[in-house]
């Protein structure tokens, strides 16, 4: 019996060691690869399998590289051994260096079991798992084999991470109207709990509710200290050269490569303070995320009566801002308080931070002044003293430069007068935070818009303009599209009035004209596209709605976030250099006009419709634009494109301004049929009236004709 019992304890405790570490790991890239190629071969049972694997694998790695480092500090650490006198100080610390390499090599070896270097990735690779692709596979395979719960956390947990995937927002919005869904279905699955102590933290300290918010804090605090632990150990991870293609004579030697990797793995550890402040799927990190921590809670203890913890974290936000005032006379009442023998000492963790961040920091700074390269500080607490003077001088030079820049593109980019009078310009550059871009008012009278809103009628009975779709870029509005052409057109037979169809040409011209004078002087823009669109919302839609009405886009390029890059190539309409939209309305919720940055994601400006209002900027990469969703009412506008390049002028306003060419000869013509009565004895109801708008040959050279061989520029003096 015993000897039964020896090999399968033995055994029980192999099968033990192998579920608990994650040493028998396969490469989380080579799984992640295998699980991709099932999904596109569609079998979605192995690819959700090998997806699956591939995350535990990424997360045991990353475990096991944090484990070892800590384990590795302790049994291979730096202080406590043989002081410098004793021997070389080369062989003392590069002793120590190779004892604690020894360490890492044995430690990740016997966890992953194979090299370390096996289960080192791409960078391709790695930013998909930092972004959580696999989870946007895996929803779609959960999906197919029908597990639906799977399949919403999936997409869910995807979707925390990437909020401007508007694809994502459409699964995840059918997942919502799904019978079979829960709520407790969305879930992140790779939430970090910092990030969700800290949130009820916070909302419980808004309520007022301050034992509670005490109770969350805290943890968010300890919990963000521990993945700010992870963070700084997966810093030290292999030297990463960006100019890989360096020449051997060019490298550099053992103590300049020593010296860059070493700042390149302080510069990431102090970068981590970020990586933990930023919640996933967003752009920007939270401001000082450690000290308004310490911040929030001295107040939230004072007001539960505690007030030992309460000085306790003053004490240690300090040491962040030892000059604040205000928390210098909170320190003041908590001595009163609890008596001037009583000692108040900041937390032991955070000292600890503040020295070893204070550290890093100084050798950081000595590093880029004395040896070159650049630092971005993440923190707003860093003294100024500890900055070299080169360096603020560096920082002043810079910040002037910048000024002098700033005034030059001022300079460059003064405008010519405006062809119009009352026109105002409500925003420029400078005020919507980018580049050629600019808000008129006062456009059209608010009877020229109540003309034009009555000609948009038409354009749901005449076709939407977008080849019969009810929206090309939602299913939650309805879109009407009105070409000039199309207006003039329906003008001809009847169906609205030559006057709004007229107006429409006179209101894009004007707006031309403006657009041209202010962006371009001196230089011809001719219209690439004219489009009177409508966007309606649909009210049985609009329930839970994430989508935008316009996606984000660029207007002569394929915006590319993720390579931060707009591509000017078909099928984009490259030739296009401006755009503009001119608002007929503004009763409805929504619809209105965002830039943003190249991410797609980060909003740097925004405009509200109204009537009159024009907005234009240039076509190409430097501004990103979409429309948020209309969620009520009625969005009219008229979306207008230019180009330089007058063989890509637009082809049918040239047919729509011969219509009301052949129009005005038309309202001329019962004048002239009167003077050649007077003369021939004839009624002019003897001449046949054309009730279809076609023009006959018989006409062309009638009395008024003439008017044709008008420069185009000549009638648009008179057309408001």
């Amino acid at each position: 019996m015993a000897s039964l019992c020896c090999p399968f304890f033995l055994l029980l405790l192999a099968a033990s060691t192998a579920a608990t570490s994650p040493g028998r790991l396969v490469p989380y890239d080579l799984l992640y690869a295998d699980g991709v190629r099932a999904y596109f071969a569609r079998d979605w049972g192995r690819a959700a399998e090998l997806l699956q694997r591939a995350l535990h694998s990424y997360a045991g790695l990353r475990e096991a590289r944090r484990a070892c480092r800590a384990s590795c500090r302790r049994e291979a650490a730096f202080l406590g051994g043989p002081a410098a006198a004793e021997g070389p100080w080369e062989a003392a610390l590069f002793g120590r260096v190779l004892q604690r390499a020894d360490c890492l090599q044995h430690c990740l070896g016997s966890r992953l079991g194979a090299a370390p270097s096996a289960h080192r990735a791409s960078r391709a690779i790695r930013r998909d798992f930092e972004q959580r692709e696999p989870y946007n596979y895996l929803q779609v395979a959960f999906f197919q084999l029908k597990k639906l719960d799977q399949a919403v956390s999936a997409a869910h947990t995807f979707f925390v991470a990437n909020p401007q995937h508007l694809q994502m927002r459409e699964d995840i919005e059918k997942y919502r109207r799904m019978s079979g869904v829960k709520s407790d279905n969305f879930r992140d699955l790779e939430a970090t709990p910092h990030w969700e102590a800290y949130e009820a933290g916070v909302q419980h300290y808004d309520a007022d509710e301050y034992l509670q918010a005490v109770a969350r804090l805290e943890e968010s605090l300890t919990e963000a200290l521990s993945a700010l632990e992870e963070c700084r150990a997966l810093c030290e991870g292999p030297w990463e050269d960006e100019d890989e293609e360096e020449e051997e004579d060019m490298q550099p030697g053992l103590y300049e490569a020593v010296a860059a990797h070493y700042i390149q793995v302080l510069k990431c550890r102090q970068q981590c303070v970020l990586e933990i402040a930023t919640k996933p799927g967003r752009i920007s990190a939270t401001e000082d995320f450690i000290p308004s921590h310490l911040d929030l809670l001295q107040f939230a203890y004072d007001q539960v009566g505690n007030q030992a913890l309460a000085a306790e974290c003053a004490a240690s936000y300090l040491l962040f801002y030892p000059t604040d005032e205000p928390m210098l006379e909170k320190m003041k009442q908590y001595r009163t308080e609890l008596g001037e023998d009583t000692a108040v000492t900041a937390r032991e963790s955070i000292q600890h931070y503040v020295q070893r961040s204070l550290m890093e920091k100084k050798l950081i700074y000595y590093a880029v002044e004395h040896l070159g390269g650049t630092f971005n500080d993440p923190d707003l607490w860093t003294p100024d003293e500890l900055i070299p003077e080169s360096l603020k001088e560096k920082h002043r030079e810079d910040q002037e430069k910048q000024k002098q820049e700033t005034l030059d593109v001022e300079e460059s980019e003064k405008r010519g007068p405006l062809p119009f009078e009352g026109i105002a310009v409500t925003m420029d550059s400078q005020q919507m935070n980018g580049t050629q871009r600019v808000v008129f008012d006062r456009v059209l009278t608010e009877s020229e818009c109540k003309d034009l809103l009555r000609l948009t009628k038409a354009a749901g009975e005449a076709g939407d303009g977008y080849r019969a779709r009810r929206s090309p870029h939602t299913p939650h509005e309805r879109f009407e599209g009105l070409t000039v052409l199309k207006a003039m057109q329906l003008a001809q037979n009847g169906d609205v009035d030559w006057r709004d169809a007229k107006l429409l040409l006179q209101a894009s011209e004007k707006s031309r004209r403006i657009i041209e004078s202010y962006f371009a002087p001196g230089k011809k823009l001719h219209f690439s596209f004219t489009h009177l669109v409508c966007r309606t919302a649909v009210d049985e839609e609009q329930e839970g709605r994430m989508d935008l009405s316009h996606p984000v886009h660029a207007d002569n390029c394929l915006l590319d976030p993720e390579g931060q890059e707009c591509w000017r190539e078909p099928p984009a309409y490259v030739y296009r250099d401006y755009s503009g939209i001119l608002y007929l309305n503004d009763d409805f919720q929504g619809g209105g006009l965002f830039f943003t940055e190249m991410d797609t994601v980060t909003v740097t400006a925004e405009v509200h419709p109204k009537c009159g209002r024009l907005v234009a900027f240039s076509s190409g990469k430097e501004n990103p634009h979409g429309v948020w969703a209309v969620s009520r009412g009625r969005r009219c506008a008229i979306a207008l494109w230019y180009t330089h390049s007058q063989e890509h002028a637009e082809q049918e306003r040239v047919k729509a301004e011969e219509l009301m060419e052949q129009r005005a000869v038309e309202q001329d013509q019962p004048d002239g049929e009167e003077r050649q009565a007077d003369h021939s004895g004839r009624s002019s109801s003897e001449f046949p009236v054309s009730s279809g708008g076609a023009r006959p040959t018989s006409r062309r050279h009638k009395p008024g004709s003439d008017r044709m061989q008008q420069p185009k520029e000549l009638r648009a003096r008179d057309e408001f």
